[in-house]
């Protein structure tokens, strides 16, 4: 009994240092990045047209529940978490541009907010506001969150399950406080699977803790089993459906991984600046650092090395959870190297302003199909101004992807064109690919006047399948053919038909 008495209490390493500080300041750590953020990713939201993939989450979203879930044991199952909530959603809030992207405004938000809460456990008040303004300012984080896929939410998701191993280190025989740490992380992976590779970086914080308190392991242990049985279907699924899905991804090389930081950050300035800042993080633990740098450094190594087998994993895209670790390391940074909030204040002004032609670039009109530009909404702007009762349109699947989506996105809902060459939608199939006629002469119905919209500027039959151009050279003629950003909208007037047609 005496020894008992005499041993400490638990040492909290990790509680907010802003603990005893005012309501006031507690609100300001997490509400001003969060306004930040919300702030500089609102900014331009609905500017961007969708891109390929948004257009595969409208898609998706727009199926019920049973649709989901059936097309999910054919392809993209990686994402399926993401899906069933976003029809959640656009069953509540529409899908309009600013409705599909909303979530991951508010996903980049919370993270910003998230970031804030770490850095203060970690570093101290000073660091963690800077860590969650530095990151709202990273124009990466602007532009996913501006677009309608999972990545946005994977942010925030591994920084809430990172804020909570932490208090479940304050309180190790805190059994709720592991559980929502498993809970959080699982749904992590089911966000996106291999984001879960931050587990490194947590293992590394626990080996240091074990230390003191071997008692951790086994109930780490616990947690993480109970994350692997959950997503375990998920990466037996996800694995069968690899080779489909990520066939086009390179197997990278060295210099790709030296790079990659670029990427990740979407800003060569920006992305300097918070490894230079990172760089000279200081701290009086080695925990804090240990933990951020395992976090930013090792998931891409990881994920590189992995990319050399029969599947590559290996874009820049996947690692976005690495930016608040980042963050989180600059605020340190910066915080150690400037001795007043106005010197800080004014550093995080000219980060902003140097980074200003990275973000203006992210909210280009074909930014998220970039390095190919498609101007949808003009090509459906095209066909609605010329629109007549009874036309039909063709769309380049030839070599495109997506383009009947995003053409049929911005038509009105209730201009309905008969898709000639479509035999079963992606939905009827569940699957992401539409299933077209075998034998396209046998798919006429003789209409007068065809739409024919394509990817390219090059004459519009030489852009689809030789089958079908065949079939529609045989009794049509190009009457017009209208050129806009990456495509071309043609239309075909049936020989013999009132009026004539005339080759353009």
């Amino acid at each position: 009994m005496v020894i008992a008495a005499q041993l400490p209490p638990p040492r909290e390493e990790f509680r907010p240092a802003v603990a005893d500080a005012s309501v006031r300041g507690r609100v300001l750590l997490w509400a001003a990045p969060f306004a930040l953020a919300l702030g500089a990713g609102g900014f331009g939201l609905t500017g961007p047209l969708l891109g390929r993939d948004e257009l595969v989450t409208w898609d998706m979203a727009g199926r019920d529940t049973g649709r989901i879930l059936a097309t999910l044991r054919h392809v993209d199952a990686v994402h399926g978490t993401y899906y069933l909530l976003m029809h959640g959603w656009v069953q509540l809030f529409g899908d309009s541009v600013l409705s599909l992207r909303l979530p991951s405004l508010f996903g980049v938000a919370g993270a910003a907010a998230v970031v804030a809460l770490i850095g203060n456990r970690l570093f101290g008040y000073r660091a963690g506001i800077l860590a969650g303004f530095l990151f709202a300012l990273v124009p990466a984080v602007s532009r996913y969150g501006q677009e309608a896929r999972s990545y946005a939410l994977v942010m925030p998701a591994v920084a809430v399950a990172t804020l909570l191993l932490l208090r479940a280190l304050d309180r190790p025989r805190g059994p709720w406080r592991w559980a929502a740490y498993a809970l959080v992380l699982a749904l992590t992976g089911l966000l996106h699977l291999i984001a879960l590779s931050v587990v490194i970086a947590h293992l590394c914080l626990l080996a240091a803790h074990a230390r003191r308190d071997r008692s951790l392991w086994w109930r780490a242990g616990l947690a993480l089993a109970a994350v692997a049985a959950t997503v375990a279907p998920l990466v037996l699924l996800g694995r069968s459906q690899a080779g489909r899905q990520l066939y086009w991804v390179p197997a990278p090389d060295g210099w790709a991984l030296l790079s990659l930081a670029g990427e990740v950050f979407a800003s060569a300035v920006g992305g300097g600046a918070l490894i230079a800042l990172a760089l000279v993080a200081r701290s009086e633990r080695r925990a804090p650092l240990l933990l951020c740098g395992t976090w930013a450094l090792l998931p891409p190594v990881v994920v590189w090395a992995a990319s050399h087998g029969e599947v590559s994993y290996f874009r820049s895209v996947y690692v976005l959870f690495t930016l608040p670790a980042w963050a989180l390391l600059a605020g340190a940074g910066l915080a150690s190297a400037s001795r007043s909030w106005k010197t800080a204040a004014a550093l995080v002004a000219t980060l902003a302003v140097l980074t200003l032609p990275d973000q203006r670039q992210m909210r280009q009109p074909f930014e998220h199909n970039a390095p190919v530009p498609l101007d949808y909404a003009a090509a459906a702007e095209v066909i609605e101004r010329l629109h007549q009762p009874g036309d039909a349109v063709v769309y380049d699947r030839y070599d495109s992807w997506q383009l009947d989506g995003g053409v049929r996105y911005y038509l009105p809902r209730e201009l309905k064109l008969r898709d000639v060459f479509l035999t079963r939608t992606p939905a009827e199939i569940d699957d992401l690919y539409a299933v077209q006629c075998s034998v396209p002469e046998l798919c006429l119905r003789g209409e007068r006047r065809i739409w024919l919209v394509t990817q390219g500027a090059e004459f519009p039959f030489n852009a689809i399948d030789p089958e079908q151009a065949g079939a529609l050279q045989t009794g049509y003629r190009v009457s017009t053919s209208t050129p806009v950003t990456g495509m071309t909208v043609s239309l075909l007037e049936r020989v013999g038909a009132a009026g004539g047609a005339r080759q353009s």
